[in-house]
């Protein structure tokens, strides 16, 4: 925690010069607080020192409600007050005119640095967030006592309006069984790894019909003997998902499920399909993001130069979309929505209060999670929209709005105009927003890990993991490098000389390099270092640390091996976005390479997650 202190310590007096002000109290001040209540200060408490500063940004003024453990002088914190000096009224409270960017930036990056840094939370803290999972399970109930038949009926309507092509057409793929599942790397319910997945020996009743087990797990029909020893789980002896907490920050876990393998295999079926058919929509490519965050950033920005446009943030967001919701958007389409509901595990086992039946349609570990609840809230704001509108919608309406709505996730941008009515949709639906990290007043506006303020970039550096003290320490080691190098990038160059000599101790060597290199180095102005040249292809190399990653043994031969390798070749020859572009020619074809299995020349041998390590060793500059 020494170190991390000194970087604060380093940063802060960085900053007071940029804004032309002191920090010596305020570092006298946290070091106080440090020293009294712990490393918890740095990760809960300053954090929501910040929070309250992007919320005093965006109502005008700083609030007596805002700061809630600081002490105050005059109308304002007194911690940072140099700071907010550049940015409010100290004896009104109210926001500047024309408030410095610097001092924005500076706040920000000083109360919110360690907000999100990896560590695991306490025992307490992590049944606090599994009570927290139960909870949401009754929440998602009740709501459902609340929605009309009138709720439901629009949300059906604006569901068919926005949808209706594209579910139409997968409905078609689920019933000619056009859709190929594949697995993927990380850990299953039922603790299943690498190329063991291709050795199932159970299979749930409910996906037979849409995954017949004859098509899904064996090469043909000559291989059917190889079905004989199969298990077939019905509803009640299916293994349930496995919930477990992962690092998110210090003061509340996050919370995800692990699916069965066999689950998360036809999930990925219908994912693929469901991507393919959502690029090839003119609307929905634009509202809907999946990979590129890129357009919630430039949205974002716009909306702080001239405030036409919100950013929403949701609480909670894939916990409370219920399996109601989905139910009610797929009612329509027969193949899809019993698909769908086949693949969907009902249960989960949680921490604490053992195995319990699940009313949330899908938890963060799902395959169909991500793109189901970003399709749930889209629905939710067009009904918001209609209803301010006061007139039907129709295609030419939602056309309209196609390049100013956008949905990422839990991140939501929608025209400033439409907040509150779009806000009451998504809460009467038992949808929770978060007003802490929403925006639509001021000219603070934040989406997808950018922020912005009047048309600047005020986008922070956060250090997510403890710094290292030996090149052993693979994951802090390939976390302070990047870290230093952001540093570097945002301008702040006496704490990136401070970094500069800490890593130096650790690594010993340090090159400079070009962003491109695989050497892990410092980004200069000045170029990249050559120790010698190749003898070889006369091309400058450099002595430093390279990542060196290595799947794990996993054999796979016989019959199993055999499935894989014609799995994967069917997936490359026949993906959706082929058969998609076969029907509609007029269509440009999107083929995902993301959704294709990795298969390299060791793919038979080896499987399952990378062991990531790094070695010294000579290596391009650039």
């Amino acid at each position: 925690m020494k170190s991390l202190m000194l970087l604060w310590k380093t940063m802060a007096e960085e900053l007071a010069m940029w804004c032309g002000t002191s920090a010596m109290r305020d570092i006298n001040y946290v070091t106080h607080r440090i020293e009294h209540e712990g490393f918890s200060f740095f990760t809960i408490t300053l954090p929501s020192f910040g929070k309250d500063f992007e919320k005093a940004l965006d109502i005008g003024s700083v609030d007596r409600n805002l700061f809630q453990g600081f002490p105050w002088q005059a109308g304002l914190p007194r911690l940072f007050g140099g700071f907010l000096d550049h940015v409010f009224n100290r004896t009104s409270g109210t926001l500047l005119d024309k408030p410095s960017i610097d001092a924005i930036f500076s706040i920000r990056q000083l109360s919110l640095v360690f907000g999100k840094i990896l560590l695991p939370s306490t025992d307490a803290r992590e049944q606090i967030a599994m009570d927290g999972y139960v909870q949401c399970e009754r929440d998602v109930r009740e709501s459902h006592d609340l929605i009309s038949d009138q709720q439901w009926s629009d949300f059906s309507r604006i569901g068919s309006l926005l949808y209706s092509e594209v579910f139409s057409v997968l409905d078609d793929f689920v019933f000619d069984r056009v859709l190929l599942p594949k697995h993927g790397p990380g850990a299953t319910a039922d603790r299943i790894r690498g190329n063991s997945k291709y050795r199932q020996s159970v299979w749930p009743a409910r996906v037979e019909r849409y995954f017949p087990s004859g098509e899904y797990l064996i090469p043909n029909s000559r291989f059917l003997d190889r079905l004989d020893g199969l298990t077939s789980l019905e509803p009640g002896a299916e293994i349930p998902v496995r919930v477990i907490s992962v690092p998110k920050t210090l003061k509340t876990p996050r919370i995800i499920g692990i699916e069965p393998v066999a689950m998360q295999y036809c999930q990925q079926a219908v994912l693929d399909g469901l991507l393919a058919c959502i690029s090839q929509d003119e609307n929905l490519r634009c509202m809907l993001g999946f990979r590129d965050q890129e357009v919630n950033h430039r949205l974002a920005l716009k909306g702080s130069e001239n405030g036409s446009l919100a950013t929403l943030d949701l609480s909670e967001a894939s916990d409370r979309v219920s399996n109601q919701h989905v139910r009610c958007l797929l009612a329509d389409h027969f193949y899809l929505h019993e698909a769908v509901d086949a693949c969907r595990s009902r249960s989960a086992d949680v921490s604490g209060h053992g195995v319990i039946r699940l009313a949330k349609f899908a938890s963060m570990g799902s395959a169909l999670c991500f793109p189901m609840e970003a399709m749930v809230f889209l629905t939710m704001i067009f009904l918001g929209i209609e209803k301010t509108l006061n007139v039907p919608l129709d295609g030419d309406v939602v056309k309209q709005y196609r390049h100013s709505v956008r949905v990422y996730g839990d991140d939501i941008i929608i025209p400033r105009r439409f907040v509150s009515q779009v806000i009451d949709s998504l809460e009467s639906f038992g949808i929770r927003v978060n007003h802490g990290k929403s925006f639509w007043n001021g000219k603070f506006r934040e989406s997808c890990g950018k922020e912005y303020y009047d048309g600047h970039d005020v986008s922070i550096t956060r250090v997510r993991r403890n710094f290292p003290t030996s090149p052993d320490m693979v994951q802090e080691t390939l976390s302070i490098v990047p870290l230093r190098n952001q540093f570097y990038l945002a301008g702040m160059w006496r704490t990136t000389a401070w970094l500069d000599s800490y890593i130096r101790r650790v690594l010993k060597y340090f090159p400079n390099v070009e962003p491109e290199s695989p050497v892990l180095g410092r980004i200069n102005s000045l170029g990249y270092s050559t120790e010698k040249i190749d003898p070889d292809t006369q091309s400058p190399r450099v002595r430093g640390w390279r990542v060196s990653s290595k799947l794990p043994s996993d054999p796979l031969d016989g019959v199993d091996a055999l499935f894989k390798c014609l799995l994967s070749m069917e997936r490359r020859d026949n993906s959706i976005s082929d058969v998609l572009s076969e029907t509609e020619s007029n269509t440009p074809s999107i083929v995902n390479a993301d959704s294709l299995p990795a298969v390299g020349a060791e793919h038979l041998d080896r499987a399952g997650r990378p062991q990531v390590r790094i070695k010294l060793r000579m290596g391009p500059p650039y």
